[in-house]
């Protein structure tokens, strides 16, 4: 266990962790599954950045922002990236070795920028939105770790890797069914739904997924849910 505890805080923060002694398809598993709880100290920033603001009466959507980029910061930007390389995959080609080409080249093409900057911003404006009040800055950090359970969905056991090396074969097809279905409900269904459309298309278009996926699939469904719980 203690392997799979390095392996998601490793991975999923920015938070100094000694590598895992082994990393198997097991540890992996365990990984994932344990990916809400590692990334608590995220939520806990996330939180406080907005308490704060709160207290010292900035504006809310500026607020909203520097939680964005705080969160950004604690976990270094991987999913972001993720979500760049996976919008420029699918509007590059319609091949799908082509467009692994273009994720696999890390550039950010007008694609890329344009979708982090709308799902960046929604996630900032509903961030705004909850930081009004201690009850919303709370909910907040417990979206910000429940949204990991998008991972569960996309390594789902009926999900296959997009390619034969990389961090896609570790992860992908670990996770039972049953678990993928109750991540999906955890997102407030609505989120859920969201990463299934979005594996979905990834798998029709690359054959599978990757590890960017799994980063796009983090940051659209903390997107999804937290608009989801501000709409509410």
């Amino acid at each position: 266990m203690t392997d799979a505890w390095r392996l998601a805080v490793g991975t999923l923060t920015a938070l100094p962790v000694g590598p895992p002694a082994r990393v198997d398809r097991t540890v992996a598993r365990r990984a994932l599954l344990l990916a809400p709880v590692a990334v608590l100290p995220l939520g806990v920033l996330v939180t406080a950045v907005l308490l704060l603001g709160h207290l010292a009466g900035l504006p809310p959507l500026a607020v909203g922002f520097v939680a964005v980029g705080a969160l950004a910061a604690g976990s270094r930007a991987l999913h972001w990236d993720g979500l760049s390389d996976v919008a420029d995959g699918l509007t590059a080609s319609y091949d799908a070795e082509r467009s692994l080409e273009v994720m696999k080249s890390g550039t950010s093409g007008p694609a890329g920028v344009v979708a982090t900057v709308v799902v960046l911003g929604t996630q900032a404006a509903a961030l705004a939105a909850l930081g009004t009040s201690t009850r919303g800055a709370l909910l907040a950090g417990g979206l910000v770790c429940l949204s990991r359970c998008a991972l569960w969905v996309v390594c789902c056991s009926v999900v296959p890797p997009a390619r034969a090396d990389g961090l896609g074969v570790s992860f992908a097809r670990t996770v039972p069914v049953p678990v993928a279905v109750v991540g999906g409900v955890l997102l407030s269904v609505v989120g859920g739904l969201a990463v299934a459309l979005l594996v979905r298309r990834t798998v029709r278009r690359f054959g599978g997924v990757t590890g960017d996926v799994f980063g796009a699939a983090i940051e659209v469904a903390l997107a999804v849910t937290l608009l989801a719980w501000a709409w509410i």
